[in-house]
């Protein structure tokens, strides 16, 4: 059933209206969210009042966006424009789309409508110390007392959790893995700053702390022991936004080059003009079409409810990480020393898209999936029209 969030979806999710948005409202406070480490409230606020915190779930379901095509447009543009943004908008949309999906009607009834107006913003808590991202390690616990749940754990790399007033944890119940939505206010939550991480850094990076935290029964995501299913669910969305987003910086990168190739002059011409750019400009070109045209077969295939856009996701994950890599790496390497200064934005493009290469499965984890994928369906290649 709908729920009524207060929030109008008629925002329009055209490129060109996501894209002056970005340009008018989110990159001119990019290099501020970088230097400070936070991103400025106000622009919390002016997503909240477009709907792109609801935009995981379509209108029929209580969201604000109109399905996944849409989605990763508006994480490409968020992604050109703020990477640190971007990464909020992930594990908000993850943490939205696990409780619409899974969760109690109590828990829904209590968060949905204020996670999709953008009143409270939701995390991801699954890494852990020892465990790093592998679910079937975690150490962080469950037990069931009463009425109610006991967790106790500590969890690091969390997303927005400076910030976050939903936290979907990750934790071992005596029957399995589970997924529990915790209110971050609840006493038994403990939130550590994470200062100075390489890339986006106005996403507000915390370790939580789970001590003694009781939560009511109908805390859990899904049934008991379905924790992993829960969990590829929430990394799939989360892998599609991040792959969205690093075709936002790779058309940051290539804008960046163009414009700085048609004013740099070097041997009476401008650098545009000299064969050696040319090729570093083609090939950033290259690859945005080639990772967005990915990202947009992954979308299809969700919005189809195919169950090949796993894969899908993970191929334009590991595609998508990888060029922005190399579209950043060359942006610098463009620029000179100024690519190494505050006074150009590529060198924070470097260090966010290094980070893509990082979270939501390494690209050394996606190759391993996707060579498994290939391996048992002897690399059967999924078009669609």
């Amino acid at each position: 059933m709908a729920v009524d969030t207060g929030v109008q979806s008629g925002f329009a999710w055209s490129r060109g209206e996501l894209g002056a948005f970005v340009d008018e409202v989110v990159a001119p406070r990019a290099a501020e969210a970088d230097r400070t480490g936070r991103i400025d409230p106000d622009v919390l606020s002016a997503c909240a009042a477009r709907g792109l915190w609801g935009a995981v779930l379509p209108v029929a379901q209580g969201g604000t966006g109109v399905g996944m095509v849409a989605l990763a447009r508006l994480h490409e543009e968020a992604g050109r424009g703020c990477s640190a943004l971007r990464s909020l908008l992930t594990v908000h949309s993850m943490a939205l789309y696990a409780l619409h999906r899974w969760g109690t009607d109590g828990v829904r009834q209590r968060w949905q409508a204020a996670l999709v107006a953008g009143e409270a913003l939701g995390a991801f808590c699954l890494t852990e110390a020892e465990a790093g991202s592998d679910f079937a390690a975690i150490r962080t616990s469950a037990r069931q007392r009463g009425d109610g749940w006991i967790l106790d754990g500590h969890k690091l790399w969390v997303t927005g959790g400076q910030l976050a007033d939903v936290l979907l944890v990750f934790a071992r119940t005596q029957t399995g893995p589970a997924a529990f939505v915790v209110d971050a206010a609840n006493p038994g939550v403990r939130r550590i700053p994470v200062p100075g991480v390489t890339g986006t850094r106005g996403s507000q990076v915390a370790e939580i702390v789970l001590d003694h935290c009781e939560l009511p029964l109908d805390a859990i995501v899904g049934p008991e022991g379905m924790g992993l299913a829960v969990a590829t669910g929430v990394l799939d969305i989360g892998r599609f936004s991040v792959a969205a987003g690093c075709v936002g910086i790779l058309q940051a990168c290539l804008r960046a080059c163009v414009d700085y190739a048609g004013l740099r002059r070097q041997g009476g011409a401008p650098l545009r003009d000299h064969q050696l750019v040319q090729q570093l400009i083609s090939a950033m070109a290259v690859d945005t079409r080639a990772a967005r045209a990915l990202v947009g077969q992954a979308a299809r295939l969700k919005d189809e409810g195919s169950p090949d856009t796993i894969m899908a996701t993970c191929i334009a994950k590991q595609f998508a990480a990888t060029a922005a890599v190399a579209a950043a790496n060359d942006a610098v390497q463009l620029h000179g020393a100024r690519g190494c200064s505050d006074d150009y934005p590529v060198g924070r493009y470097l260090r966010d898209a290094k980070v893509m290469e990082i979270i939501e499965g390494s690209t050394q984890m996606q190759h391993v999936l996707i060579a498994d994928d290939a391996c048992r369906n002897r690399a059967r290649v999924v078009i669609v029209e």
